[in-house]
Parts: structure tokens; sequence; C-alpha cells
């Protein structure tokens, strides 16, 4: 299959130039889905989830890049990854990272046992079944490679951050994605609309994501292009995100 281009966002003139290849192979792609189920990955399908992730990442770090440069910084830290998030709900993904990672230990709360002791933070699981924790790093080359197009730099702390919200924000898409044959379509319906104050709403979709894939078609064995677009209007907000990154799947 020819390998189709990653399409920067066009809402400003800081956005890099388009990159000639997917930051993440197809192969990999297919490796995260083959982590979660038997079921076929048609090359299409593993290209659209490829896309998601690829517009997903994008995202965030053109929001660490807006913090990192009101500090007159070029090279990204943890704390701009922060910053993007907390300005961008949209960009909240991956969240299953967020145990494993001293980035966000303090967002996820402090807890404490029943005599008031603190519970040390989760560690990284030692065992042999690949989980999206586990294979974070194989997510490395393809991060760097988007960090590039996107003409930014990060230290090794942001770039294994970016390693493990890709990770796990795949293997949920690839979760749902499987959720979505077994069940025959997305199984509901809404969407949720982010407005910010004194701002314009974001335009809505050329139509309706969930119910334009309520109901899928072909066969109960093959997770196709159509069921990685459901899978994604499951995982991401109804807002300018999830738009763009349907439209740069179709």
């Amino acid at each position: 299959m020819t390998t189709q281009p990653v399409r920067s966002e066009r809402s400003g003139p800081e956005t890099a130039s388009v990159v000639d290849v997917s930051p993440f192979k197809d192969s990999l792609v297919k490796a995260v889905f083959r982590d979660v189920t038997p079921m076929h990955v048609s090359r299409s399908a593993a290209w659209a989830a490829a896309s998601v992730t690829g517009t997903v990442l994008a995202e965030i770090i053109d929001g660490a890049r807006r913090a990192a440069a009101e500090e007159a910084r070029k090279k990204l830290v943890p704390g701009d990854l922060l910053s993007a998030i907390d300005r961008n709900v949209e960009l909240e993904v991956g969240t299953k990272w967020y145990d494993h990672s001293p980035t966000f230990r303090g967002l996820t709360g402090v807890l404490y046992d029943a005599e008031g002791v603190i519970v040390p933070s989760r560690k990284r699981s030692r065992s042999r079944k690949p989980s999206a924790v586990v294979g974070a790093h194989r997510f490395e080359a393809g991060v760097k490679k988007l960090l590039r197009s996107r003409r930014a730099t990060a230290v090794p702390a942001m770039v294994r951050d970016l390693d493990g919200i890709a990770s796990v924000f795949l293997t949920d898409l690839a979760l749902d994605a499987v959720r979505v044959v077994r069940e025959g379509g997305v199984q509901r319906f809404g969407t949720v609309t982010l407005e910010i104050s004194g701002e314009p709403a974001p335009p809505p979709f050329h139509k309706d994501p969930l119910r334009a894939l309520s109901t899928r078609r072909g066969d109960g064995r093959t997770i196709g292009k159509e069921d990685i677009l459901a899978a994604t209007t499951m995982q991401l907000l109804g807002g300018d995100l999830r738009q763009r990154a349907l439209t740069e799947a179709t």
C-alpha cells in the first residue's frame, strides 16, 4: 500500500510543513492490535489508526510548543505537556499512562491507606504479558519523527511521556474498535461540543459521525477503517480535535 501522508494542522503560521510519511508504521499499529485481539486488521484500518494517533500527538506537541514559547524556550519539558492539557481538555487522552509517569503524579492524587499512610504510586508491571505501558518504548522513533515534523525538540522525559500517551491511546482505540465490531456499530448516540467563552462554537462535522457509524457493514473477523473512525468518536470528545482526526483519517 502506498504510504499516506500525515497532514499538519492549518490553523496558524507556526504549524510545521506536511511530513512525507506517517510517523507510526502499519507494522507497529498491527502489533498493538495483536496485543488485544486476534481479529484481522485491514491495511486501511491500520493507516487510519496511525493517522488518528498522529493527529492527537501533533496537537499535544503544538500545545506544548505554545507553552514553551511563552517562557522563551525551544526544548519541550514535561511541564509544557501539563500546560497543554490544562488549557485544552481534548488533549487529556491516554490517561492510563498517568499512573506510570512522574509527570502526572500530582494530577492523579495522593492515596492514603486506612491508617493515613501514603500509598506508593503504582510501579510498572514486570509481567511478560504485553501491555500499552510495557510496550510504550516502541513509539519512540515515531514520536521523535513527529517532533521533527512539528519543528520541536524535547527532553527525554517529555519523549517518554509522549511515547506512553501514544501507546495507551492506540491500545484504547484498538479495544474500542473491537467493541464496534462485536456490537455491530457504535451503540450510543449524542455528542459533546466544547465551547470557549467569547469564541464562536466550532463548526459541526460534515455529518453526525456517531449516527453515520452506528451500524457497521462487513464480517465480524476483520477490523476495517470505518471501525477505527467509529472508535475515534468514542475516544475523543466532540470538539475540534475529534473533527480533525476524523477528517485526516478519512
